[in-house]
């Protein structure tokens, strides 16, 4: 019995045959598929290694933080001490900045993310006269950069008597421009308009189907509008520094700034600032991570389903 002939290569199923990665002349990889790797290790490296200096410095004596490398352990770490100290100076002056900046970026990113998912919502599913006039307006409000309404925010909140008050923080914090813009591209395509009308033959509500049926479909966006306004106020300085004038109401961006202010007089506070900001970028980071998958695909929707 003789074997059976290999079937010919050429007439072999389309999809089984593996699809050879695009190349360059001589078959060497194209450019793209080098340079686009190479991009993001340079960015990679460009963002991670202040983080990498200010984490390894936060271990150091203040002697040492001047005497050895940056980039390289002290032979006596003392990170248990510079905690000590960092939540002992001034009355456990870091300790009230972090819970303000906790304060300021939890509760402004959750009223944000409330806000601009209805508003988001709203413009994408009910049809109204200058709906894309007010569309227009909030992508406005997207170009405008923060530091050109901090003056007139100031004026406009100290009309009302609110300057120096919690509430000079966390009211501009509660506005998300970039958030309607992704929640209404979002809900466009994510939430079907299918589903909305076999819920009102249900008998429900726009307001129930609102907040039970498309706030779950609408969760990566949201997510992702909670991260970046979380992001957002917990970095913010300028805002802080033109709103409030008493150290207790700081958060940790101005009250660090005050401490650095002091180096001079004292060369402990560039230990407590190197290790203060160490705190912050941890925390910062745990957030971040924590919420990672649904950052991912919030950021993905607009690209897949605008």
């Amino acid at each position: 019995m003789t074997a059976a002939p290999a079937p010919d290569r050429a007439l072999a199923p389309r999809a089984l045959r593996r699809p050879r990665p695009p190349a360059g002349p001589r078959g060497r990889p194209s450019v793209g598929r080098v340079l686009v790797p190479l991009a993001l290790v340079v960015a990679a490296i460009y963002f991670l290694v202040p983080v990498a200096w200010v984490l390894l410095s936060s271990t150091k004596s203040a002697g040492d933080l001047f005497g050895t490398s940056g980039f390289w352990l002290s032979d006596s770490p003392q990170l248990g001490e510079n905690l000590r100290l960092l939540f002992t100076q001034d009355g456990n002056a870091f300790g009230r900045w972090l819970l303000n900046s906790l304060l300021y970026a939890g509760v402004g990113a959750l009223a944000a993310t409330f806000l601009a998912g209805g508003a988001g919502y709203a413009l994408a599913k009910y049809p109204f006269r200058g709906r894309e006039a007010l569309f227009g307006l909030v992508l406005g409000g997207v170009l405008v950069p923060p530091t050109v309404v901090a003056l007139p925010m100031y004026f406009l909140l100290n009309t009302v008597g609110l300057t120096g008050s919690v509430w000079s923080v966390l009211l501009p914090g509660m506005v998300s421009p970039f958030g309607v813009y992704l929640a209404r591209i979002y809900a466009s395509s994510g939430v079907p308009d299918e589903i909305i009308e076999a819920a009102r033959l249900d008998g429900a509500g726009d307001v129930r189907i609102a907040l039970t049926i498309a706030a779950r479909m609408m969760t990566p966006a949201l997510v992702t509008v909670f991260l970046f306004q979380f992001v957002a106020i917990w970095n913010n300085y300028l805002l802080p520094l033109v709103m409030l004038s008493d150290p207790t109401r700081f958060p940790v961006t101005l009250g660090l700034t005050l401490w650095n202010s002091q180096t001079q007089r004292d060369p402990v506070f560039y230990q407590l600032v190197v290790t203060g900001s160490a705190v912050s970028a941890v925390l910062l980071a745990g957030v971040m991570l924590g919420l990672q998958r649904f950052w991912r695909a919030g950021l993905t929707a607009g690209a897949t389903k605008g």
